[in-house]
C-alpha cells in the first residue's frame, strides 16, 4: 500500500527553519533564518491536512494555491511546486520572507485551529522559489508577440513591478519612472536586509529589465518630467507611488535635532548596506551607534527601526507604544525577534514632549548655534491605560495624570505610519480625484481613476498596507489595462 504523503500533522510537529542566535545576527544585516534543507521542507509540507476549504488560500490576498504547492513539495516535485506558486504571485520569494503569515495564511490554517501548530507556509514558499533561482528555472518572460501600445508606470515598488511583469508578458511596451536610484521602492530602501536581503530584490529588477521593461530612475514626476508628458507619451498610465509622507507629532520641540523620520533612517541604513556614500549617516545624524535610542510606534516599520538600531551598535533601544502588546499592529513574530536582540518595549506609553539642550551648553554664547533647534536630550513619556473601545473596536488609550517621566535619548525615530502626498497639487493635475484621506480614488476591481486611461494601485489607493496587497493590485490593474488597450485597439481597427 502506498505511503500516505500528507496529513502528517499529528505525528510531525511544526518546525521553522533554524534561526541564527541573537548574538550572531545582531552584528550584521543578513537574514536571520537559515534555509530549509530539501528533506525538512518536504517533511513540513507533509503536515498539510489538504482540507476541503483551504482557509490559508482564502485569507491570502493573492489567493495562492497553497495546498497544491505544499503537496508537490512533499512529493519532491519542486519545479511543479514553483510553477503553481508563481502562477498567482509575481514575487513568491519576497512574500515568503516579509508577509505577516501569522496574520494571513498561517494564522488561518485549519490544523492551527485544532491545536497542532500551523504549517510553516512562508518558509516553504521561500524555499521553493530560492530553489527555482538556484536551479535556473526562473528566466526573463519574453512575450510571444510584441504590441505597439505602451504603458507608463509611476513608482517602482511592488505594485508597479508586479503590473510591469504582467504587462510585458502580454507584449506591451512598459516604462517605469521612479524617484530613487534603484527600483524596488520600500522593498529596496524601506525594509532592512535582515528581513529581505537586497540581492533578492535586485535580481527581480534585473529580470524585468531583461524582459524589456525600461527603468527611468532618479526621476521626480512634477519636477524632472510632468505627469501630462507621461500621459502624452503612453497609451495608459499606472500610478503606484506608495505613501511616503510621515505622520507627525504635535508636541513641544517636535523638530529637535536628533528626532528623525523612520523612512529617512531606514533608507540611509539600506544605502550604507549597498555601499553608498551617505553624508547624514557618516556625520552621525542617521546612525544609532553609541546612542540611547527611542522609537515611537508599534507597527512593522517600528520593528524595522529598533532592530536596525541594535545592529548599528546603539547603547540602548526602547520602543514606545501607546497600547499593550496584544493590541499592537506589528507582527508578533517581529516583536519576539526584537526582544531576543535586546530591544525593550515600553507598553502603554506615548511621547508628551521632547526636551533638549542647545548643543555645547558649556561653550560661550558666541559659539552656540542659538538659531538652530535644540539637540534632543530626553523624551517626556506619558503613561496610558486602555479605556472604552473606539469605532474600530480597539480600546482607546487614555492618559494617566501625574505618571509622566523623562527618558534620556540622543536619537528618537518617528515610526508613526505614512500618509499620501498631495499628488494632484505636486503634479499639477486637474481632474484626478482623491478621497478625504488624500488617497487616489480608484475602482477596487479595475483600479481605474477619474482620468481616462489612468489607473492607480497599492498604498496610494489603500493607504499604508502590505506588500502582498500591492502585488495583487498591480496584477489586477495589468489585466484591466490589457482589456482597455485591447478594446482601444479593436475600436481603432474598426
Amino acid at each position: 500500500m502506498a505511503t500516505q504523503t500528507m496529513l502528517k500533522f499529528v505525528s510531525t510537529p511544526r518546525e521553522m527553519p533554524e534561526k541564527r542566535s541573537a548574538a550572531e545576527r545582531s552584528d550584521d544585516f543578513h537574514e536571520i533564518y537559515r534555509e530549509f534543507a530539501a528533506a525538512k521542507a518536504a517533511e513540513q509540507s507533509s503536515r498539510c491536512s489538504q482540507c476541503g476549504v483551504p482557509y490559508c488560500q482564502s485569507h491570502c490576498p493573492l489567493h495562492n494555491n497553497i495546498p497544491d504547492w505544499l503537496r508537490l513539495t512533499a512529493e519532491g516535485r519542486l519545479r511543479e511546486a514553483y510553477q503553481v506558486s508563481q502562477a498567482t504571485n509575481t514575487f513568491p520569494e519576497i512574500c515568503g520572507r516579509i508577509c505577516p503569515q501569522d496574520r494571513l495564511c498561517e494564522g488561518n490554517c485549519v490544523i492551527e485551529q485544532s491545536g497542532h501548530g500551523t504549517v510553516t507556509i512562508g518558509a516553504i514558499e521561500k524555499y521553493i522559489t530560492d530553489t527555482a533561482w538556484d536551479e535556473g528555472w526562473i528566466t526573463a518572460a519574453l512575450p510571444a508577440q510584441e504590441r505597439g501600445e505602451s504603458v507608463g508606470i509611476i513608482g517602482a515598488g511592488p505594485g508597479g513591478l508586479a503590473a510591469a511583469d504582467m504587462l510585458r508578458r502580454q507584449g506591451f511596451q512598459v516604462t517605469i519612472y521612479d524617484r530613487y536610484d534603484r527600483a524596488g521602492g520600500l522593498l529596496t530602501y524601506g525594509i532592512p536586509g535582515f528581513k529581505l536581503e537586497k540581492d533578492v530584490v535586485m535580481r527581480r529588477n534585473r529580470l524585468l529589465a531583461e524582459s524589456g521593461v525600461e527603468f527611468v530612475l532618479n526621476c521626480n514626476v512634477g519636477e524632472d518630467i510632468s505627469f501630462d508628458a507621461i500621459r502624452g507619451k503612453h497609451d495608459a498610465v499606472l500610478i503606484a507611488t506608495g505613501v511616503y509622507k510621515t505622520r507627525d507629532l504635535d508636541i513641544d520641540n517636535a523638530e529637535a535635532a536628533g528626532v528623525v523620520r523612520a523612512i529617512d533612517y531606514l533608507t540611509a541604513s539600506n544605502k550604507v548596506d549597498f555601499g553608498d556614500d551617505v553624508p547624514d549617516f557618516a556625520d552621525g545624524e542617521l546612525n544609532a551607534k553609541g546612542k540611547r535610542v527611542v522609537v515611537i510606534g508599534g507597527g512593522d516599520t517600528a520593528m524595522d527601526c529598533v532592530r536596525t538600531a541594535i545592529r548599528q551598535g546603539a547603547q540602548s533601544v526602547k520602543c514606545l507604544y501607546r497600547r499593550d502588546r496584544a493590541n499592537m499592529p506589528g507582527s508578533q513574530r517581529e516583536v519576539q525577534n526584537a526582544e531576543e536582540e535586546g530591544v525593550e518595549f515600553v507598553w502603554l506609553s506615548a511621547p508628551g514632549a521632547f526636551t533638549g539642550h542647545v548643543t555645547g551648553v558649556a561653550a560661550s554664547a558666541q559659539e552656540r548655534d542659538v538659531d538652530g533647534p535644540p539637540q534632543i536630550a530626553s523624551v517626556r513619556i506619558q503613561k496610558m491605560r486602555l479605556g472604552q473601545p473606539d469605532v474600530s473596536g480597539r480600546q482607546s488609550p487614555e492618559l494617566i495624570d501625574g505618571a509622566d517621566y523623562d527618558e534620556p535619548a540622543e536619537l528618537v525615530i518617528k515610526a508613526l505610519g505614512f500618509e499620501p502626498e498631495d499628488l494632484p497639487r505636486l503634479w499639477g493635475v486637474e481632474g484626478l480625484e482623491v478621497t478625504r484621506w488624500g488617497t487616489i480614488k480608484a475602482d477596487f476591481q479595475t483600479h481605474r481613476t477619474s482620468l481616462p486611461g489612468v489607473y492607480a494601485v497599492g498604498d496610494i489607493v489603500r493607504g499604508a498596507s502590505l506588500v502582498v496587497w500591492a502585488i495583487r493590485d498591480g496584477r489586477e490593474a495589468a489585466e484591466a489595462i490589457t482589456d482597455f488597450l485591447s478594446g482601444a485597439a479593436r475600436v481603432a481597427a474598426e
